[in-house]
């Protein structure tokens, strides 16, 4: 028996933390079994298709499961779908998704890759692309690929079936992006492959071609889709409703802090580290107040990308903001030449960067959002001459100075 691996009964717990479900069960107890047995750490298999840059908290929960494989001993295979992200994942699609360029893929797979350490152990892990087999199939190959699956078995998918009795198109090449991610897994030789709950038929599509191939099936860990700041729907970029794995921590917690107090469990599940009986105790609001509550949710998600330390600062700030009315003590100062500048040069200014491009700036604007010693910007082509030392606030929780020069 090896001793880098830790019981089964603790490895089947860590792994199903926060997962809708894992199965089958039996299988993933033997193969861990066998792992422990033979020294033989399993494959876990992440399939990533960088549709947009940067990554969500959201888009973290499957990469921080992958992470509690590796710390378990086993080898993490992440795969970046530059392949399957120009056909685009149909799954939970009430409508056709467009296909992207493959420059538009490289971009935002870079931008995922960049951000993977702050994750993943640099160590037990593989990362590949899946253009690299799909890239050398040929026509033929497609079609023996095709071959795999009946118009049948895709119309079983909820929301293939959904789009076809309401008459809404479904391209034939959606038909076979379930195919190429479970080709993937083949490709890999997983033993376990990890997503989200609208990818349960995919995740199944991979076991039957594994079986097809001669290969063990791999057996599947599926992860809810959390709610985003709204408390309503999936968080997306897209919906507005993200906290972003790389934002600032004040900002990161301030967005917690927004959060809806049914989300706190989960959230506190999925976003953090926080163990899990504490978190029992945090979400029964008998024993604690939810804005405590909240409060201990958005520290363990800032502590999870930036550190304790960080998680404490981004607290005090906080409370200092909205609960005293002050300015944050860390807020970044600018300077302004004595002649002004306007807002959208104001806001783009790199440090700090307040706006991410002279577009959002005036979007910033035009919604209100952007306000100097407390009296709204109405132009964001006009130009601002402020007062030396005034405050510039951008939404409810991005604050500077100003500094005037000469």
């Amino acid at each position: 028996m090896s001793p880098a691996f830790p019981p089964v009964d603790e490895q089947l717990r860590r792994s199903a933390r926060g997962a809708e479900d894992v199965f089958p069960e039996d299988e993933l107890r033997r193969k861990l079994e066998r792992s422990r047995a033979t020294g033989r750490p399993l494959r876990v298999k992440l399939g990533v298709d960088p549709t947009a840059p940067d990554l969500t908290l959201g888009n973290a929960v499957p990469l921080w499961k992958l992470r509690a494989f590796q710390d378990l001993g086993h080898t993490a295979v992440l795969i970046i779908g530059d392949a399957t992200a120009q056909v685009g994942d149909p799954s939970g699609q009430n409508a056709l998704r467009p296909m992207l360029s493959a420059e538009d893929v490289a971009a935002h797979a870079q931008t995922y890759i960049d951000q993977l350490d702050r994750i993943l152990l640099s160590e037990r892990l593989e990362i590949r692309r899946n253009g690299d087999w799909f890239g050398s199939m040929g026509f033929m190959d497609v079609m023996r690929l095709a071959g795999r699956m009946t118009v049948a078995q895709m119309l079983e998918r909820d929301d293939f079936q959904t789009r076809y009795r309401d008459q809404q198109p479904i391209s034939i090449h959606e038909f076979l992006y379930p195919l190429m991610q479970g080709w993937d897994s083949v490709m890999v030789r997983s033993d376990v492959e990890l997503g989200g709950s609208d990818q349960r038929f995919n995740l199944i599509v991979g076991r039957d071609l594994q079986r097809a191939e001669g290969q063990e099936p791999q057996c599947i860990v599926i992860n809810p889709l959390v709610p985003g700041t709204d408390g309503v729907v999936k968080m997306s970029k897209s919906k507005g409703n993200y906290v972003g794995v790389t934002e600032p921590p004040a900002e990161q917690f301030g967005k917690c802090m927004s959060v809806p107090d049914t989300m706190i469990r989960l959230w506190l599940t999925c976003f953090t580290d926080v163990p899990e009986a504490r978190i029992a105790e945090l979400a029964d609001p008998a024993r604690t107040h939810p804005r405590d509550a909240k409060e201990a949710m958005a520290k363990g998600v800032v502590a999870r990308y930036w550190g304790a330390a960080a998680a404490d600062e981004a607290a005090a700030g906080f409370r200092a903001v909205f609960a005293q009315g002050g300015v944050p003590d860390d807020a970044p100062e600018i300077d302004v030449p004595a002649d002004g500048l306007s807002a959208v040069d104001l806001l783009t200014l790199d440090p700090p960067a307040l706006a991410a491009s002279r577009g959002e700036a005036r979007r910033l604007v035009k919604q209100g959002a952007v306000r100097i010693d407390d009296e709204r910007v109405e132009d964001a082509e006009a130009r601002l001459r402020p007062a030396d030392g005034a405050v510039l606030k951008v939404g409810k929780r991005r604050f500077a100075r100003l500094r005037v020069r000469g």
